[in-house]
């Protein structure tokens, strides 16, 4: 066709970038076309006002898994082509395959996210291995020139030029890598498609057109083209779907990650430092390397960077490259600026060579009504979305920090996982530690859950309710629920979770699992005092589970082996801290009728058993101890380690005993003593039998208790006077008459 102009280009190249904004300049064509789907043309008119990286969006409404991104950099070509365009008042247009038939497709090659990549963020249509053609065009042309890195090649031939990309050399080689090698399927539709675009284009009337697309297809849209009635033929019949566009932000993290349409984009920072550069690029490179380090407190002189540049050209010319390239001035930067520290080049790799860039899109984008939302919380709060992990500590106390709170919980019940909950620093339940870190997914979630309802705080409330309302939830998950909506602060979500919750539990008769499921409720009770909301309620619930649980116990506790029996212990530990923070002894109830009162009752009947694992029975007969309930647990000791029982059963008894810590018996001697004297009197044999469990015991105990531990055994053997007869009384005379004197009384 006269008039039309075929730039092949790699996608997210900034050599091709920069020349196809040159070549646009000395075309000025009066109609671009660009490899992308032609449902986005709409949204060409927003680009001036967007900060790059950022994607095109298309996902079906009501079908998450149907969704596909196409990001685009500063130094993407394609992302020129269109600020080119919007800014001379020139119409852009894309011309590829629709994204309502690339999102419909239900045959394997036309899902989502094939090697071609149009429907998958990252798929570069100029090297992967397309469907119908396996094999890489870009890594046979560079071996053809005698290199093995196809990226090398492609950075020498065209990233290097300065902008000087020989487009017809390019379109030449690419028709011969392709004779013999005609795509069918999927890739031959999509270049229907782009024929079909450029045929409506020109019966329109433009007389110049430009069309910016990945190299490998410019020999199908050059030369002698396929019939209308062909490509129709090959376009008949193509499933459909309603497909909705929109801009998201993107990241260079995420462009590196990705392996489609960006394939072969590992170092999209290094891209964009050789599109900005005005010149010199090694130079300005390795000068914010050595900027980088020194943030981190290391030393890097000019010197030092003086010498990397030496060594970055020098290894260029010996390779014969026409420039240092990554590989050339990472290798400098080890050795020079790094000095062999690999955790330095790890910074600069992080830092520089991928990037922390996060692109922005402006608020005419088009946007759901919950992405609308969340942005202006964001600002209310003054919590900025970064490509970087974030840490920030929230004080619960104060009013900004927690509506930050409510909003990252609330946010994670939608499945946005903007921010990840960490241990908090200090003690306390008013604080609260979070890691943030924004990714172009959390876009499409908001999307997904966008009929759940118009604000944050809505949609996170009817997504409570909806899980409290499947049929598969279990205790444990409902009562986690209840913990995550206080957390959120959804009291309008409580009464349908809590009516939930009320009916399994009175439907599951596993004690197991209303032990699982008591200490999160136990926290979320506690939530209406620490965070101001109310959780009526949740009393009764408690009070009901408990009351279960310590039926059902006693039962639960009967024949179990070594593993069951561990198992049991944790859920009896756990629901032994819960108790703790009940309010006890309820106001008019007698004492000991509070839920303390009712789960210690309730072990000191198990704990007199004749059938229980030594685990649990060392265990309750130590919890007993420490409330206060036993005033026999030296006696209880003396026979669970009698002759008369196993080796292996006193040393689980022990494990349980002192799975508490082991002060106790730095502070009680008549329990040392039973546990030396037990010990001292296995055999060797059975010595090396239960030696497995007396490790795992006492090497859970801290240093300062083992060390204490070991001195009360070693001064135990001891006699008791013989300490007496080293004392010198003749040279302790002196220092008697001084305290003596100091305390007021004369010496006798």
């Amino acid at each position: 066709m006269s008039g039309v102009s075929v730039l092949g280009v790699r996608h997210h190249g900034p050599g091709s970038a920069r020349a196809v904004r040159r070549e646009l300049e000395r075309l000025r064509p009066d109609a671009i076309l660009i490899e992308g789907p032609p449902e986005a043309d709409a949204l060409v008119t927003l680009a001036p006002g967007l900060e790059p990286p950022v994607a095109l969006l298309a996902h079906v409404p009501g079908e998450p898994s149907r969704a596909a991104f196409w990001p685009f950099a500063a130094f993407s070509p394609e992302w020129q082509a269109i600020l080119y365009g919007t800014s001379a008042g020139i119409p852009v247009r894309f011309c590829d395959l629709p994204a309502a038939h690339s999102l419909a497709g239900d045959r394997e090659e036309d899902a989502p996210g094939d090697d071609d990549g149009e429907d998958s963020p990252d798929a570069a249509g100029e090297r992967e291995r397309h469907p119908g053609m396996r094999m890489d065009p870009i890594g046979a042309l560079a071996a053809a020139a005698g290199y093995d890195d196809p990226e090398r090649w492609w950075e020498d031939v065209v990233e290097h030029r300065g902008g000087d990309t020989p487009f017809e050399v390019i379109a030449e080689a690419m028709a011969a890598v392709r004779e013999g090698h005609e795509p069918g399927g999927r890739e031959a539709r999509r270049e229907a498609y782009m024929r079909k675009t450029l045929r409506a284009a020109v019966k329109q009337g433009f007389g110049r057109i430009a069309v910016i697309c990945g190299a490998w297809h410019v020999p199908a849209l050059t030369g002698p083209l396929p019939s209308a009635a062909a490509d129709n033929a090959v376009l008949r019949g193509l499933p459909k779907v309603k497909a909705e566009l929109t801009w998201v932000p993107w990241t260079y993290g995420r462009l590196a990650s990705w392996s489609g349409y960006g394939a072969g984009i590992t170092s999209p920072g290094w891209y964009h430092h050789l599109f900005e550069a005005p010149d010199r690029p090694v130079e300005r490179w390795l000068a914010q390397a050595a900027g980088v380090l020194r943030d981190e407190g290391l030393a890097v002189s000019s010197a030092h960077v003086i010498e990397a540049v030496r060594l970055a050209g020098s290894l260029a010319a010996l390779r014969g490259r026409p420039l240092a390239g990554l590989g050339e001035v990472t290798e400098a930067a080890r050795a020079v600026l790094c000095e062999g520290d690999d955790l330095a080049v790890e910074l600069i790799q992080r830092r520089m060579v991928v990037g922390d860039r996060l692109g922005h899109v402006s608020d005419g984008t088009p946007m759901v009504p919950l992405q609308r939302d969340l942005r202006e919380q964001q600002r209310r709060l003054k919590l900025k979305p970064e490509a970087l992990d974030r840490e920030i500590d929230l004080d619960l106390r104060k009013p900004l920090d927690l509506d930050r709170s409510h909003l990252l919980h609330r946010l994670a019940l939608l499945g946005v996982g903007w921010g990840t909950q960490g241990q908090a620093r200090g003690k306390g339940t008013f604080r609260e530690t979070w890691t943030l870190r924004w990714r172009p997914e959390h876009d499409l979630a908001l999307i997904e859950h966008a009929a759940l309802g118009t604000t944050v705080v809505a949609a996170a409330a009817q997504r409570a309710a909806d899980l409290a309302g499947e049929s598969s939830a279990a205790l444990a998950d409902l009562t986690s629920l209840v913990e995550r909506c206080l957390l959120a602060d959804l009291p309008e979500a409580l009464p349908d979770v809590l009516a939930a919750l009320s009916a399994k539990a009175a439907l599951d008769t596993d004690v197991t699992h209303l032990m699982a499921a008591l200490p999160a409720m136990v926290r979320a009770h506690r939530y209406g005092d620490v965070r101001g909301t109310s959780a009526e309620g949740l009393a009764v619930i408690v009070r009901s589970m408990l009351e279960r649980i310590c039926v059902g116990l006693p039962v639960a506790v009967t024949g179990l082996d070594d593993g069951a029996a561990a198992d049991l212990l944790r859920h009896v530990d756990a629901v032994h801290s819960a108790v703790a923070l009940l309010p006890d002894t309820p106001g008019g109830a007698p004492d000991g009728a509070g839920p303390r009162g009712r789960w210690l009752g309730t072990l000191r009947g198990i704990s007199d058993r004749q059938d229980l694992h030594g685990l649990i029975e060392g265990r309750l007969t130590r919890i007993l101890l420490d409330s206060g309930e036993l005033d026999d647990a030296g006696d209880r000791m003396s026979r669970a380690m009698s002759r008369g029982q196993a080796p292996a059963r006193a040393a689980a008894w022990v494990e349980g005993f002192l799975a508490g810590g082991g002060l106790l018996l730095v502070h009680d001697p008549r329990l040392l003593a039973l546990v030396d004297g037990w010990l001292t009197g296995l055999s060797g044999e059975q010595f090396t039998d239960v030696l497995p469990l007396l490790r795992r015991t006492f090497g859970a105990f801290a240093a300062p208790e083992r060390r204490a531990i070991g001195e009360r055994v070693r001064s135990a053997g001891r006699d008791e006077g013989e300490g007496e007869q080293d004392v010198d009384e003749r040279r302790a005379a002196a220092a008697v008459a001084t305290v003596l004197s100091i305390i007021g009384k004369a010496s006798g």
